[in-house]
């Protein structure tokens, strides 16, 4: 059997586990070793039943007898007594009738599981049972859980790789030697095989060391390429005029902050360049990242070139739109383009970029068709960069006919570790100034026995010309989840609540016209009070929106409420996030943290922090970008690696050495370049 072959080779494997696996991309004998676990359950420590206190125990016994029994309602259970020279325990399974006749009596076993109290006994409940002749995979040792399915099970799991663990050793290499010397990392086969076989917690910790390193090392060699290659581009330098940018804050009706001016000296210094800014201008909501924006877009525009900016839906390329439109007041020569528009209003625009008329378009996927074209793209401006394809940004980039400056957006507040991680090749600016009269929102945890009143409450505030949010986790009803959905809270609140105002409902199942038509209605003070669901997290600011609603708040995560609540605020009034519980629902740390701060950096750290190694890269922040083991909370570790990283290339070390790395690292740079 070799890493290469197929993992039906692995003893144990039929078509079954086959498909099973194949849901994990596990495919072949390698993919199968390089399935890592995330997490462990140390049961090394072996004692006397005698010294057996109650949690986590191991125990070295022979078997005195065992007997199955069915028990109320159908259930099974399994007793056993183990003994050792010190005294002896019971064991006890639920449900697993085969236990009784597969344990074989005067037989020596080792058994790992929780010892606790059971109808006043102290009992090892549903531990694992193995043979001290049999090399043991689940007990007696650290042993490693891996992620199961209905298909498959971390047991199954363990087996498959005990069958095929020798081949470990034949592991190649993706280090080079220095990098193991300097950096004091174990070899790639020793720490793989400590995976999946931990001696100790130290040579795990090692092994995990080695292993994130490498992950790191990985994201941070192809960014480094990437930079490097987009700095051998030739793009068109686009001067500094300070007049141009004097001229353009004085007419703004208000004080940039000082992250705004550093932010956009930034941005200028790079377009002067003759090879292409690609810089992120990170922000939490409110900060002002649009005037940034429109500040690089002005000289751009002055130097002769267009620009374009592209939204990742028509409800905020319709807001930009009329934002510019304000800000830059006088010009003609601004354009919108979204696929809501008529196919005759879509033509004049196609006509008026061609021919130079329209220098600044304002759109979304539109902007990537075959029929537009662009005569002197100079800028391109990506609003929420993260929500759109590599190929559809490379795409908006053809139209330029040579490569043109890239001024990233985000408004999702990502702690420096990360971005670094994730946002290597790109420079980053960050804005965590508010604007000059913003109040802080309130926000406020409601259990569900105040629900009524604050309603109540609510009914007189929107009689009074307020408007508010109400948001929902879910569209439909789930009785799974126990949650309110967006409808059945529309129903309850237009007949109880606000029986007297205009109550409207959004989500995504709605079509983009319909959807668009609502959140118009609801800036124009149409609508009193939205119930939506999460897709208006990212949507238009309407200031005199000065309540936000969350329904069972516990269901979302901490960034999620932190953009959702950002809604409100945009105005100069007061503005209210209220945090609803459900019923029998205590408040969770997220939201005790969200009600506590307003900061979005702060609150991105503690997410990172609560939520591990990761994680924080789930499919809403960077689909197919994980890291199974590395935890962006080690700074140390990421600043090792991306030194690590500049040194192989001032090296010149070729990844042609190391063919795992160059596959991996290719493919990194595929998927992320010009993120």
């Amino acid at each position: 059997m070799k890493l290469s072959d197929n993992v039906a080779a692995v003893k144990g494997v039929g078509e079954s586990i086959a498909k099973g696996l194949k849901g994990f991309s596990i495919e072949t004998v390698k993919d199968l070793l390089d399935y890592l676990p995330y997490r462990y359950e140390d049961y090394s420590e072996v004692l006397p039943i005698k010294q057996l206190r109650p949690g986590t125990v191991s125990i070295r016994a022979k078997l005195l007898q065992a007997s199955g029994r069915y028990a109320r309602r159908g259930l099974h259970i399994t007793e056993a007594v183990f003994q050792d020279d010190s005294g002896s325990v019971r064991a006890v399974w639920f449900n697993q009738p085969y236990r009784a006749k597969a344990l074989r009596k005067g037989e020596e076993y080792y058994v790992s599981g929780q010892y606790e109290l059971n109808y006043q006994r102290l009992q090892i409940m549903n531990p694992s049972a193995e043979l001290v002749k049999d090399f043991p995979l689940n007990t007696a040792r650290i042993v490693p859980v891996y992620r199961q399915s209905k298909a498959i099970s971390t047991v199954q799991i363990r087996r498959l790789i005990g069958s095929c663990k020798a081949l470990i050793e034949t592991l190649p290499e993706t280090l080079p030697p220095w990098m193991l010397t300097e950096y004091s990392l174990p070899p790639r086969t020793e720490a793989v095989m400590a995976m999946h076989y931990p001696e100790s917690t130290e040579q795990l910790a090692a092994a995990k060391r080695r292993l994130g390193f490498e992950e790191v090392l990985q994201l941070s060699l192809a960014s480094l390429l990437n930079k490097q290659e987009n700095a051998r581009e030739n793009a068109l330098s686009i001067p500094f005029d300070e007049r141009v940018a004097k001229d353009f804050v004085a007419k703004l009706p208000f004080k940039l902050t000082d992250d705004q001016r550093k932010s956009v000296w930034q941005v200028y210094r790079d377009m002067e360049f003759n090879y292409p800014m690609n810089r992120l201008v990170e922000g939490d909501v409110g900060s002002g990242k649009t005037v940034v924006a429109a500040m690089a877009a002005v000289m751009a525009l002055h130097a002769g070139y267009q620009v374009a900016l592209m939204a990742p839906t028509e409800i905020l390329a319709r807001q930009h739109f009329q934002t510019l439109t304000d800000i830059l007041e006088g010009r003609d020569d601004i354009a919108l383009l979204v696929g809501g528009m008529t196919v005759s209003q879509k033509d004049t625009v196609h006509r008026s970029i061609a021919d130079g008329t329209t220098r600044f378009v304002v759109g979304t996927h539109a902007l990537i068709q075959e029929k537009v074209d662009m005569q002197r793209l100079g800028l391109i401006i990506i609003d929420e960069q993260h929500r759109f394809g590599v190929e559809q940004r490379k795409e908006l980039m053809r139209k330029a006919g040579h490569m043109p400056h890239v001024l990233s957006l985000t408004a999702t507040p990502i702690p420096r570790s990360l971005a670094l991680t994730l946002y290597g090749e790109m420079d980053i600016s960050i804005l965590r100034e508010k604007p000059a009269g913003r109040l802080p929102i309130e926000t406020a945890i409601v259990g569900h026995g105040e629900r009524d009143a604050l309603y109540k409450r609510l009914a007189a505030d929107v009689a009074g010309r307020a408007q508010l949010y109400v948001v929902c986790p879910l569209v439909e009803d789930s009785e799974a989840l126990a949650a309110k959905s967006a409808e059945k809270v529309f129903d309850e609140l237009s007949k109880k609540y606000f029986k007297d105002a205009r109550v409207g409902l959004l989500h995504g199942r709605m079509k983009p016209a319909e959807k668009d038509m609502v959140m118009r209605a609801f800036a124009a003070h149409g609508i009193d009070v939205l119930v939506a669901t999460t897709v208006i997290e990212v949507g238009v600011d309407v200031p005199n929106a000065s309540v936000m609603v969350i329904e069972s708040a516990e269901r979302f995560g901490l960034a999620q409420l932190h953009q959702l609540r950002g809604r409100v605020g945009r105005g100069e009034e007061q503005s209210y996030c209220y945090l609803l519980l459900s019923p029998e629902t205590e408040p969770t740390k997220r939201l005790r943290a969200i009600a506590s701060s307003n900061d979005g950096f702060r609150l991105a750290e503690y997410d990172l922090q609560l939520r591990g190694a990761g994680a924080i890269y789930g499919a809403s922040q960077h689909g197919a970008l994980d890291l199974r083991v590395a935890k962006l909370t080690d700074t140390v570790l990421i600043a090792e690696a991306r030194e690590a990283a500049a040194k192989f290339l001032e090296r010149d070390d070729s990844l042609v050495q190391y063919k795992e790395l160059e596959e991996r690292v290719g493919w990194l740079r595929a998927v992320t370049h010009l993120n």
